[in-house]
């Protein structure tokens, strides 16, 4: 965002800070706490995981001396640490959410459950909340961000991953009066809906990555949850369930967001969609309906009309994250949240045949991956959101590979955060309607 370095110069200048907690030290914190290492006016004093080493090595890799890391699990040592200008590292992360030396809180866990119970926990203590979460915010953003405004703080999505990125040209084509016809991403990999850890564990390896994370990209689910927190924050949909995945370079995609009585591959205006052949980058499709303004477009190059593409070929995931960071504590601004309530929902569907009494696991696992649906189609089918699910969800039914599974078909067998609070959410879209 533009002048935001300035205004971290000057907070620094003036011998202030952006107190930063973290929750969260895998490959996302590590490279969000050595980004900020590099910049002024902000730093991460405290981070959380529950393994301690991966703590001290994010800041170690940073360049924060082992003498100024203080380990600890005791609120008060961590908070005298953080005044005394080093940095604590912890493995219980209420002392993140509840310590009056941070300012901002990222979840950076990308564990739904862990990340509902961090972002509750940060607003009952009033501090802004930034989520690198997105599958938490997909199930119970609408209620998050209810309660942050309640609260008098700040409920985000990032800067950096996808959502953000498409927010931003979003919020830029709106601004200056363009029709938005569409908003999309790039897929990076060819969609493989069987994909798991097993499958993924080679490609991961190369890639220094995690075999479950790169599974959850793989098989769609990544890309429905992002498209899905899209949806949320603008009121766009998805023009059929699970999208179309249309195969285009940046060239072509105009024409394919014309409808298709007009030539084009689209039933809908205002949908979000992903697009093998354009990754890692992220697009919005704008019109204008004035004569003067197709004029200009085709004068600077952006195509012959009636659809333009706004297109940006990167996104810098949590290395992006300092932006939001400082656009909630500076100017009170959220990059992204749900500001249209529910209005897609990323559901659940068998990745396999299961059978009756079995557990499914989680997001990236072996049982089962997401796909996007309009928050009404949801509901009327009672799909279980993917948000939802983990160690503790057992079937009721056995259920074919490709099926969609509801919330009939599912019991809880230990009661979660993010479950209690996707009923308060239920119950809160319920008396609005």
């Amino acid at each position: 965002m533009l002048g935001i370095n300035r205004k971290l110069e000057e907070l620094e200048k003036a011998g202030g800070q952006i107190k930063v907690g973290l929750v969260g030290a895998g490959q996302m914190g590590r490279g969000m706490v050595s980004q900020i290492e590099s910049m002024s006016g902000m730093r991460v004093v405290m981070t959380a995981d529950i393994q301690i080493d991966h703590v001290v090595n994010a800041y170690v890799k940073s360049g924060v001396q082992d003498t100024d890391i203080v380990k600890t699990n005791v609120l008060e040592e961590a908070d005298e640490a953080i005044r005394s200008g080093k940095v604590a590292a912890t493995t219980d992360a209420q002392l993140v959410t509840s310590s009056t030396e941070v300012d901002v809180i990222v979840d950076a866990t990308g564990v739904p459950d862990i990340g509902a119970k961090i972002a509750w926990d940060a607003i009952l203590n009033k501090k802004h909340i930034v989520m690198l979460n997105v599958e938490a915010d997909v199930t119970i953003g609408p209620l998050l961000l209810k309660m942050a405004d309640a609260s008098g703080v700040v409920y985000t999505g990032t800067a950096g991953d996808e959502p953000g990125a498409v927010m931003e040209l979003y919020d830029f084509a709106d601004a200056l009066g363009f029709e938005v016809v569409a908003l999309g991403k790039g897929k990076n990999n060819p969609l493989n809906l069987s994909a798991n850890p097993d499958s993924a564990a080679e490609e991961a390896a190369r890639k220094g990555a995690s075999p479950k994370m790169l599974a959850s990209f793989q098989d769609g689910t990544k890309t429905m949850v992002e498209m899905t927190a899209v949806a949320n924050a603008t009121g766009f949909l998805p023009d059929k369930p699970g999208m179309h995945g249309f195969v285009s370079d940046v060239k072509g995609l105009p024409e394919i967001f014309q409808l298709k009585e007009d030539g084009g591959q689209v039933s809908n205006k205002k949908i979000v969609e992903y697009i093998n052949g354009v990754a890692p980058g992220v697009f919005a499709i704008i019109a204008s309906e004035k004569a003067e303004v197709n004029h200009e477009m085709q004068y600077l190059s952006m195509g012959e009309g009636p659809n333009y593409v706004l297109y940006r070929p990167y996104h810098l995931t949590s290395l992006e994250t300092p932006i939001s960071i400082a656009r909630a504590y500076i100017y009170n601004e959220a990059t992204i949240a749900p500001w249209e309530g529910l209005q897609a929902e990323t559901v659940t569907v068998a990745k396999t045949d299961l059978e009756e009494g079995q557990f499914l696991d989680s997001i990236g696992g072996f049982t089962v991956y997401g796909s996007i649906l309009s928050a009404a189609d949801a509901k009327e089918k009672n799909a279980l959101p993917l948000g939802l699910v983990d160690r503790n969800v057992q079937l009721k039914r056995s259920v074919k590979k490709g099926e969609l599974i509801t919330y009939q078909d599912v019991v809880q067998t230990k009661e979660s955060t993010i479950w209690r609070l996707r009923r308060m959410q239920d119950d809160m879209l319920s008396s609005q309607s």
